[in-house]
């Protein structure tokens, strides 16, 4: 683990001095080692300075950008910076450039430009990587290998086409296979030889990014774009590890993005790192929730931050600094969700191009007597005094909650039953359900061992893959609480229908069937009555979006619908199943009825809040070798008293107890190492 190599959580940034002249190159590290920073990203996007033409290779200012580094003590996060090609490539090579959606060639320009499946582009990118990796590997600065740069994107040329075929061989086997599994009997597209098979885009089968005539095609040229950009990656991974076998290798996510299944990625990334880019109105639960999702890739390892804006972004419609203490409170927040660094985008301004209004640790004033640059500092004085004892800290949640990109892309595929349906919107209902209660949660893969948790929650499970209900099921019945939603058990892998009434392979499990799916226009609402008191909740809340016209096969009716046709009928089920249980929400409900619901099962397994709720107030707890840390977060712009309940111990960052109460200033954390029980 990079963890081993360090005593401190990892501080620093972006750092692109090629972009400047090299009298300011002294002073940059004056000012980054004045705020504390021990790393810096380089190379990220230095192809054309570093590869002139074909022949010709120059590393003369990288290789004084890394003795630069290592005089002053700044550890190298060093890239391939093979994530945008070089002009000249692009002219005497035009087949690396990208065919966009609706089938048009691109010219040079951008970044996520090249075809991923471009032999021009994998031979030159590989080439390129295995000369850094050999040029560096023994430089005393080299702490970390960053392959490209925020993969995305998708292409559609012909070596996309050809070797979209060869996946599909490679798949399916034989046509007469791929034909049964696609269902292309429907509308005559039978195919009888590879060559008739194009790819899914404006031309064909697709005439949005949501809509297809053929979901089968569609999902998988999907997995193919995915899994065509993890090959270009894997090739770069194998010419580093060839050269330095024990320094760790990542690039750089971009939390639920959606093109790129990052659960698969990660099996081939020795630590997983991402680039936080929220919103000034992005709710605090969906940043958590990505944090989450990060940690979870790997199964709990902690995991880089390895981009934010220290101050505002560029991209957005309306580029709002971050308010005093944001920065801070954000930077902690990841690192409350298991981050090992906290690092920024960038650190000296740009003064041209699209990114010179992104914010970054030195402005273009070019000194350090700035507000941003005084909380950067600030921060990089915390963290120092944090040491490591965070390092490699882990989560201990005993809730998971199940994320599948296959199973994201094949609900926005599908064509119906809402266009409202939104994959990630009802995954973060019920975290934020969880969230709002101070209830740990792991965003879980569907290959994770599922023995870690006591309630495993699996919102829209719309495509069961194989063997996946065997497992929960096993799940369930050795004790562990199952819930799942509307909308689920509709499909198999390839997204054909599982015949016998849905939910298909769970309903056994859950002990109902589902005769018909009401959708609901986004201004309609219908009510879930509770029968019989559940905890705190009673009476009747809202919920949208569809409604499952179920009937009950042993399960317990626990709420009905309380309007239409199908008032009376079961809205919420539970049905035991072994010595555990299963239940089933069949419509989407307001946040009152999840937090009231979530809670009453957590409580029953013994799964408590960390501290008590309170709006605007945010606790995790992170543990290392018996030692626990609890992090309490303000997001409030007000002060906020807290009861610490049985959290005691010293807060970090002042020194000062932590017992009975305490203060939480405005848009602030503390965090407390607690006094171990005995």
């Amino acid at each position: 683990m990079l963890s081993s190599k360090l005593t401190k959580i990892l501080y620093g940034g972006d750092y692109n001095p090629e972009q400047w002249d090299r009298s300011v190159w002294s002073e940059d590290m004056r000012m980054i080692r004045l705020a504390g920073m021990d790393i810096a990203t380089v190379n990220v996007f230095s192809w054309a300075m570093l590869q002139p033409d074909d022949e010709t290779y120059d590393f003369s200012t990288l290789d004084e950008i890394m003795a630069m580094l290592q005089e002053n003590g700044i550890h190298a996060c060093l890239a391939t910076s093979t994530g945008a090609h070089p002009a000249w490539m692009a002219r005497k090579y035009p087949e690396i450039l990208r065919t966009d959606f609706e089938g048009r060639k691109r010219k040079f320009g951008g970044r996520h430009n090249s075809c991923p499946n471009s032999p021009v582009y994998r031979t030159y990118s590989t080439k390129l990587a295995a000369k850094i990796a050999e040029r560096y590997k023994d430089h005393p600065s080299l702490l970390l290998w960053h392959v490209s740069n925020e993969y995305g994107g998708e292409c559609y040329c012909d070596n996309c086409a050809a070797a979209f075929r060869v996946w599909l061989r490679s798949k399916y086997g034989t046509l007469d296979k791929l034909n049964e599994q696609w269902n292309t009997r429907f509308w005559g597209h039978t195919f009888y030889d590879w060559e008739e098979i194009v790819p899914p885009n404006m031309l064909s089968e697709q005439w949005s990014a949501r809509h297809t005539c053929f979901q089968g095609i569609s999902l998988d040229y999907t997995r193919f774009n995915s899994d065509s950009m993890l090959d270009c990656y894997k090739l770069e991974y194998a010419e580093l590890k060839k050269h330095t076998p024990n320094i760790p290798v990542t690039t750089n996510l971009m939390g639920a993005y959606k093109p790129l299944d990052y659960f698969k990625w990660a099996q081939h990334m020795d630590i997983v790192s991402w680039d936080n880019y929220p919103s000034a109105d992005t709710p605090f639960s969906y940043t958590a929730m990505m944090h989450d999702l990060m940690r979870g890739l790997k199964e709990g390892q902690p995991f880089l931050l390895m981009e934010q804006t220290p101050s505002q972004q560029n991209w957005q419609a309306y580029n709002a600094l971050k308010r005093p203490g944001v920065m801070a409170l954000w930077s902690y927040q990841a690192v409350a969700h298991s981050a090992d660094s906290v690092m920024f985008f960038q650190l000296r301004r740009s003064i041209g191009a699209c990114e010179k209004y992104h914010g970054a640790l030195i402005e273009h004033v070019g000194h350090e007597h700035t507000r941003v640059f005084r909380e950067c500092a600030q921060l990089g004085s915390e963290l120092q005094q944090l040491g490591d004892k965070l390092l490699d800290a882990r989560s201990d949640a005993k809730v998971g909650i199940l994320f599948d990109w296959d199973n994201w892309w094949a609900i926005e595929y599908s064509s119906g039953p809402s266009a409202a349906l939104q994959y990630t919107a009802e995954v973060h209902k019920y975290y934020d359900a969880l969230y709002q209660q101070n209830i740990a949660v792991d965003m879980v893969g569907l290959d994770a061992d599922f023995r870690s948790y006591d309630i495993l929650i699996a919102p829209v499970l719309y495509m069961v893959k194989p063997g996946l209900a065997a497992k929960l099921e096993q799940f369930t019945r050795n004790g562990g609480t199952f819930l799942t939603t509307f909308f689920s058990g509709i499909v198999n892998e390839n997204d054909i229908v599982t015949l016998g009434g849905y939910p298909g392979e769970l309903r056994n499990m859950l002990g109902i069937w589902v005769e018909e799916i009401d959708a609901l226009y986004p201004d309609q609402r219908n009510q879930i009555i509770i029968k019989d008191k559940l905890g705190a909740l009673t009476g009747s809340y809202e919920c949208g979006l569809l409604c499952d016209l179920l009937h009950v096969e042993g399960a317990d009716i626990i709420a009905e619908y309380g309007q239409d046709f199908y008032a009376g009928m079961p809205a919420v089920t539970r049905n035991l199943f072994g010595q555990g249980e299963a239940w089933y929400v069949a419509s989407s409900p307001e946040p009152a009825f999840l937090q009231g619901l979530l809670g009453e099962i957590c409580e029953k397994r013994g799964i408590l809040s960390i501290l008590p709720s309170k709006s605007g107030m945010e606790t995790t707890r992170r543990t290392k070798n018996g030692q626990s840390y609890v992090f309490i977060l303000n997001h409030n712009d007000t002060v906020q008293t807290v009861e610490l309940g049985d959290v005691q111990g010293t807060e970090l960052l002042s020194g000062q107890p932590a017992v009975g109460q305490i203060k939480v200033a405005a848009r602030s954390t503390i965090i407390i190492e607690e006094t171990r029980k005995k």
